[in-house]
């Protein structure tokens, strides 16, 4: 073992005094990324020191985050290399192994993982501690530089949308921070489940919301003003699609129950419905439930029919069916609705067929595949390959799934129990079939 020279005691000091500015940024990171605005701004009104600083860090993330990250990249870099430098003339050969263990101990415990669970027990009081220095470093003009530099060199090597724009999160990361914030109680748990539905809205096509076929309340093309009137009134529909003559598929418009009832007040409940049909939209199952709903918006129609890609009626979505996947369930207060999923007693679930695969996913937190279906009824159906009788049970993740009721060839009603095979809830496990 050689001495140590005046030249190795000064890269000493250096890597202690970067290990104590690795410390600072490592606070200064988590602390900031845990601080929202409204937070900032509330400790900013109470008259926090270094409040006004921490409004402008948090109010534009970009102008931190990069600067603060090149320089915890360099001061990494400087002193792992100082100490390796040290540890290969003290130890020789030896040296480089006990530089890299010295670096993944010391400085992950020390510069890593200490402050950085400091920060996230005390983000507040890790925020306000920072924020000065922070702003100080972030604004200096040749670290700005240096971080915009380097940001269009990431930009010209790979090349795509929205790079330039800076820093940015996918969505399953947002949807990650959403949920830290509202375990955290930074944000409502309501406030999570709109921004998540907001979130999830962008991939939700109109087959999924639609009301299927089946469940369409239709009236023939010759029935009544009269008789249509009354199939308005009994389901409590102000729109009611009329069908064509000699084809099932062949919806001619809409009948609106004000126009139907404004004829029947005068006399007409005799003539024939299609004397007041207005026009209908058609569109493809596949076509975005966003950009649908825009549509609704700008050419001022409430309904449309969903066709399949041979031209069959799919179904009908509304502009009622779009605000629900963001809201929820929008219940009539004399509407008298079964639930679609009921909690049983026992712990068991009792569901409606009609279900999508995602929301119940949600409900059982489990994994259930829905490439080739969007509800409970179609998973069932491919997977037993043949249309299910009351008493059919399979089994996938965990779960066991078993058919209580059928209306027709569609599953109505489905019993779901944790399964007896010995799988827990949210495992993945092959399905089977059986009576």
């Amino acid at each position: 073992m050689i001495a140590l020279s005046n030249t190795d005691v000064w890269m000493l000091f250096t890597v202690v005094v970067l290990l104590v500015v690795l410390i600072f940024l490592a606070v200064a990171e988590m602390g900031l990324s845990r601080m929202t605005k409204p937070k900032a701004a509330a400790l900013a009104d109470r008259g926090a020191k270094s409040g006004r600083a921490l409004i402008k860090l948090v109010g534009s993330p970009e102008r931190w985050v990069n600067p603060l990250l090149l320089t915890v990249n360099i001061c990494q870099t400087v002193q792992a290399t100082l100490t390796g430098i040290v540890a290969g003339r003290l130890f020789g050969a030896a040296g480089v192994v006990i530089g890299v263990m010295l670096n993944v101990l010391v400085f992950f415990v020390l510069a890593e993982a200490v402050p950085k669970t400091y920060a996230v027990i005390y983000s507040e009081r890790a925020a306000l501690t920072t924020a000065r220095p922070t702003l100080a470093l972030v604004s200096f003009p040749p670290l700005r530089l240096v971080s915009r530099g380097l940001i269009v060199l990431t930009n010209v090597i790979v090349r795509g949308k929205g790079l330039k724009q800076g820093p940015f999160v996918s969505e399953q990361e947002l949807l990650g921070i959403v949920e830290a914030a509202a375990d955290d109680d930074v944000i409502e748990h309501e406030e999570r489940q709109l921004i998540e539905s907001i979130i999830e809205f962008g991939d939700t096509v109109a087959r999924e919301v639609m009301v299927p076929r089946p469940d369409m309340v239709l009236v023939e093309h010759l029935s009544t003003v009269t008789a249509a009137l009354d199939v308005a009134i009994e389901h409590g529909y102000s729109r009611l699609p009329v069908l064509g003559p000699g084809d099932d598929d062949d919806i001619v418009g809409l009948a609106y129950t004000k126009d139907l009832m404004r004829v029947e007040r005068e006399g007409g409940g005799a003539r024939p419905v299609t004397e007041l049909v207005r026009s209908v939209r058609f569109i493809p199952e596949n076509k975005p439930v966003a950009r649908l709903m825009r549509e609704m918006q700008a050419e001022k129609f409430h309904l449309a029919i969903v066709a399949d890609e041979y031209g069959a009626i799919a179904g009908l979505i509304t502009l009622e069916d779009c605000l629900e996947e963001l809201v929820g369930d929008i219940v009539d207060e004399y509407d008298s609705e079964v639930p679609e999923v009921q909690r049983l007693p026992n712990g068991e679930f009792l569901v409606d067929g009609g279900v999508g695969i995602s929301d119940l996913n949600d409900i059982l937190d489990s994994r259930l595949p829905d490439d080739d279906w969007d509800t409970l009824g179609g998973f069932i159906f491919n997977t037993l390959e043949h249309v299910p009788g009351a008493g059919e049970r399979i089994v996938s993740d965990g779960w066991a799934f078993t058919v209580t009721e059928m209306d027709g060839r569609r599953v109505k009603w489905v019993n779901i129990a944790v399964s007896g095979d010995g799988s827990d809830p949210g495992t993945s496990s092959d399905s089977d079939s059986g009576h």
